[in-house]
């Protein structure tokens, strides 16, 4: 591969997980992700 469509494919797949977090961040997924972290985080230290 050249270096511009080197460019040009990472640059399509920034686009596409931009647009996808975006699109997860509407429909509310960050709480999830961020509740299940929180357990994960509680049962390593033991608490949870």
């Amino acid at each position: 591969m050249s270096g511009p469509r080197k460019n040009r494919t990472a640059l399509l797949f920034l686009g596409a997980g931009i647009l996808l977090m975006l699109i997860g961040g509407f429909r509310g997924e960050i709480a999830v992700v961020l509740q299940k972290a929180v357990v994960i985080c509680l049962e390593c230290v033991g608490i949870g």
